[in-house]
């Protein structure tokens, strides 16, 4: 209890102090990109107050083209009229720059294996998901054995934890956030379970924990818009290797 009144009064003055600095803080993102979610909520753990500027990917605005010329992409945030580009370094750019509710660990090495388990989400885990997803028949049971050797992973650094981070969401959980969410979804449009309860218990269990925490389940987008949005990106994918 202490310790939540701590953070809570660390963040209530950054609020104060935000306020008075005049300082500028912009999220350039999607409604649905899961990546710039998690800068939504490493802001809203922070107590962080800030404009979001939603853009079209079909239509990128001149701002985000500016801020962004390398990628051209979301997220992007603008902190005091400098722009910072990539997820997992904007999430460390928040830790370092607001110190309240630390994301990282303080120790070297515990701080180098959160960094390695973030990038291992999005260069192993994420991709392997993405392939089950595309694939249909022979192809996906094929394309489930890296999927399930990434997660077993995933469930061996969870043992002994109730987050990747401890007992408080940090770091790698918003990360791998995506998981708790996106899972869900492109089981329920594949009819394939990927993340069983018994085979995965502690990864099963760190979702429904991760998601079901306030801050992390007030800014899920819309469930029925990402149905929409996550099967047609699937059909394209099968029209498109059809011709």
């Amino acid at each position: 209890m202490c310790i939540k009144k701590g953070i809570s009064a660390a963040i209530a003055f950054a609020r104060y102090d935000q306020n008075i600095m005049g300082e500028e803080v912009k999220l350039f993102r999607t409604w649905s990109s899961p990546f710039a979610l998690r800068i939504v909520w490493a802001l809203r753990i922070k107590g962080i107050e800030y404009q979001t500027v939603f853009e079209d990917i079909s239509n990128k605005s001149p701002s985000l083209l500016q801020y962004n010329p390398v990628h051209r992409k979301v997220p992007v945030l603008l902190h005091n009229g400098r722009p910072i580009a990539e997820s997992l370094v904007i999430l460390e750019y928040i830790d370092e720059t607001w110190k309240q509710a630390p994301l990282l660990p303080v120790d070297p090495h515990e701080r180098a294996m959160a960094r390695f388990w973030a990038k291992f989400g999005d260069d192993k885990v994420l991709g392997s998901i993405w392939s089950v997803f595309i694939k249909q028949g022979k192809e996906q049971e094929e394309a489930m054995v890296p999927a399930m050797e990434n997660l077993k992973f995933l469930e061996e650094e969870l043992k002994g934890k109730k987050f990747f981070g401890g007992e408080t969401i940090g770091f790698v959980d918003l990360a791998l956030g995506w998981l708790a969410n996106l899972i869900g979804l492109l089981e329920e449009i594949v009819g394939l379970k990927v993340v069983d309860g018994e085979k995965l218990p502690l990864l099963s269990a760190w979702m429904q924990e991760f998601g079901d925490a306030p801050i992390i389940k007030d800014n899920w987008p819309a469930r029925d818009g990402m149905i929409l949005k996550f099967q047609a990106l699937r059909d394209a994918t099968f029209a498109a290797a059809s011709k």
